[in-house]
């Protein structure tokens, strides 16, 4: 097997780490690649579930005596601390790695400290190859670990016009079953799914992550919240079937804000500490609002059905916005075709202060 260069590792390790979106929380995703003291791959591997062994110890497994000697490349940290499975540092150093190459520095500090660990005991480390793409890839739990409250992304469906209904209130099916298969996929990858109680009362709708084609659940689900400020939600509310956790979360429980509300940094706190590093928020305009008006919400994934109404209840209420001057730009990432409907993804801009 021919060489390969530490750029080429690390663009491995970071498709590898993909492979663990969704099911690793509350641990991050991460991907390693281990090269032997010719520079050839002999063992890789990722960070599969919470609990399971992590990158660096299955591409270890698979190297053997090969790694004596060589080149790990990780897209975080090696952990340095022991959990549910030992520290990572320690293994490298027992398989007698001679060099470690990091993307990211780990921001947790229960388990940073790997790659001083490392270098003590006389490891080479070097941090920051491809460190923009690997932070890319593990968006959501890095930025959890920084602030301490989950990445939040905005989801909703409209038409060309805006709105999420029609005048009537009908709203299925506004997007094709393209877009919705695509947002039950994206419900996959986060741990909760936010929507208020006036989605509840108006739509019942479950917030599981299910295959729409013959109605099977996903083997993970998120945890469904509704955000209640008075538990207005009926005890028959199809989010409580028992499909998937779900917490009703009262201004009473989490905390009330000035308008008698739930809360809603008071609320991602409390998330962040039940292990969600991802969430999404699904409905409604009202919530959607609020949580933009906060500066709370970290990416908008918007999928546009070509139809107008002319006339119904919009996607977006009051976001603290009254004169243009005060508009939330946004930062366009993305726009794809699923189906005949556009997937628009943006980053809000932050605000200067």
């Amino acid at each position: 097997m021919a060489s390969v260069s530490v750029d080429e590792a690390m663009r491995r390790a970071i498709a590898l780490a993909a492979r663990g979106l969704g099911a690793t929380s509350p641990n991050p995703v991460v991907g390693c690649v281990l090269l032997d003291a010719d520079g050839e791959v002999v063992g890789e591997g990722f960070h599969a579930y919470a609990g399971g062994p992590h990158a660096e110890i299955v591409a270890l497994a698979q190297a053997g005596t090969r790694a004596r000697g060589g080149t790990a490349v990780v897209t975080l940290e090696p952990c340095d601390h022991t959990g549910r499975t030992g520290p990572c540092s320690h293994a490298l150093i027992a398989a007698g790695v001679a060099r470690v190459v990091v993307a990211v520095p780990d921001p947790n500090p229960v388990a940073s400290g790997g790659a001083s660990t490392l270098r003590a005991a006389g490891v080479q480390v070097e941090v920051g190859v491809r460190a923009e793409e690997a932070e890319a890839g593990n968006i959501a739990w890095l930025t959890s670990m920084r602030r301490g409250w989950p990445y939040l992304i905005w989801k909703y469906a409209a038409t060309l016009d805006g709105r999420s209904a029609a005048a009537d209130g009908t709203s299925m099916w506004i997007t094709s079953e393209a877009s919705r298969i695509d947002v039950h996929a994206l419900r996959g990858t986060v741990d909760a799914v936010i929507a208020g109680v006036g989605t509840v009362l108006a739509d019942d709708p479950r917030l599981t992550a299910r295959n729409l084609r013959d109605g099977t659940l996903a083997i993970r689900q998120p945890l469904r919240v509704v955000v209640d400020s008075s538990g207005r939600t009926p005890a028959e509310a199809r989010v409580r079937d028992g499909a998937a956790r779900t917490w009703v979360a009262t201004a009473a429980e989490v905390g009330a804000g000035p308008d008698g509300r739930v809360d809603l940094a008071a609320l991602l706190a409390e998330l962040h500490h039940r292990g969600v590093r991802a969430a999404l928020l699904e409905g409604g305009p009202t919530l959607a609002g609020a949580f933009l008006a906060a500066g709370l919400v970290d990416r908008i994934v918007g999928y546009v059905a070509p139809k107008l109404l002319g006339a119904g209840p919009t996607a977006l209420l009051d976001a603290g916005v009254t004169t243009i001057a005060d508009a939330i730009d946004l930062e366009l990432t993305d726009v794809t075709q699923v189906g005949p409907d556009l997937r628009i993804t943006a980053l809000p801009r932050k605000r200067e202060a």
